[in-house]
């Protein structure tokens, strides 16, 4: 397992990268270049930049999350053939200057959904939270407006220029339903899994979050069953998952140690964080304790310690704790204990394989 950690890039994330550098057996960051619209093509020159940063903090940049996706794309419209163009050279770009996984996502419209960015959880810290029952009630407007009202920091997946054309866009998802999504995703993959391959990139596609549908619009990548029809598409090493337990966990029915297992040569990327969720589908995201949440945190690790794991991790979302002031979900003490949490099961149980305990 090689530990990552998402950064937001210089002046746009509050953690420096000489901290994340002191997080013991942390290796690299996982980032974007969060100011490029979706569809664009990626300058070499800012990716250069970022490179330089890492280099310099004796940090690699092996993984991407995420090159967006242009909506025209996932509505399968006859401009999509550009955009996939433009997102094919980034493809070449990234893998020229050393990027071995991209995290991206197939999420029409939203790419995550909570309803409050900092529920207060019994000790004090707050979380992410999402109440199923108001987002169901919730307009998608009223749901922007919110998120737009209660956050200082840029959020990814809600950037204004994405959610300026709102209307137009969910009036153009009326027509695509979810075998629609599935044959435009199609298009896409058997487009880019070339290129990813020939330039020593893997794709890695995340869970939708949460794995259901939300205002009439579908959502496709939420299950054992849909990730092992995507795989298919194209069968690939190239074609591969962000397995993440956190989305994936939303969902009680999903067996996240189970995927593990199955998927064990497609995931070259894990998110592990957990939540806990309700009986009426409500959930907040918790430390990475198992007993913490409703997410077998250890399970899972030791799945990935049972697989012969070799790919990137990160430990995804955090709680706020001690006071930081910090992007939601992504600060830097909760993360930074995540990690030595995730590395304390992963050194259990090796030294217990090695009879040392």
């Amino acid at each position: 397992m090689r530990m990552t950690f998402r950064w937001f890039g210089e002046g746009n994330d509050p953690v420096p990268l000489a901290y994340i550098k002191q997080i013991p057996g942390t290796e690299g960051i996982v980032w974007s270049l969060h100011d490029i619209a979706a569809g664009e093509e990626w300058p070499i020159e800012r990716i250069l930049e970022v490179r330089s940063q890492a280099d310099a903090a004796g940090l690699h940049i092996d993984v991407v999350e995420s090159v967006n996706i242009h909506e025209d794309i996932k509505l399968g419209l006859p401009s999509r053939d550009q955009y996939i163009e433009n997102y094919k050279n980034t493809i070449r770009k990234l893998g020229s200057v050393g990027v071995k996984v991209i995290c991206y996502n197939f999420m029409p419209v939203f790419d995550w959904l909570r309803t409050n960015l900092y529920e207060e959880l019994e000790d004090g810290s707050t979380a992410l939270y999402l109440e199923k029952a108001k987002v169901m009630n919730l307009s998608p407007h009223e749901l922007v407006a919110y998120f737009q009202s209660n956050s200082t920091f840029q959020l990814p997946g809600w950037e204004p220029e994405r959610l300026g054309q709102l209307s137009t866009t969910l009036e153009a998802y009326q027509a695509v339903d979810e075998e629609q999504l599935w044959s435009n995703l199609a298009y896409f993959l058997e487009a880019i899994i070339p290129v990813a391959a020939e330039s020593g990139i893997k794709m890695a596609i995340h869970p939708d979050d949460p794995p259901y549908p939300l205002f009439g619009l579908p959502r496709i990548i939420t299950s054992q069953q849909n990730l092992r029809r995507f795989l298919k598409i194209v069968d690939h090493p190239s074609n591969g998952i962000t397995l993440c337990s956190g989305s994936l966990g939303a969902n009680a029915d999903n067996d996240i140690v189970s995927m593990i297992h199955e998927f064990s040569d497609r995931i070259p990327f894990a998110h592990i964080r957990n939540i806990r969720l309700a009986e009426n589908g409500d959930f907040i995201e918790t430390s990475h304790r198992t007993e913490d949440g409703t997410v077998n945190i250890a399970g899972i690790v030791k799945a990935y310690y049972d697989i012969g794991f070799t790919g990137y991790a990160r430990p995804d979302h955090g709680r706020h704790i001690w006071g930081e002031q910090c992007r939601p979900g992504y600060g830097l003490y909760d993360r930074g204990l995540g990690i030595m949490h995730l590395w304390g099961l992963w050194d259990g149980y090796r030294y217990a394989d090695k009879g040392s305990l």
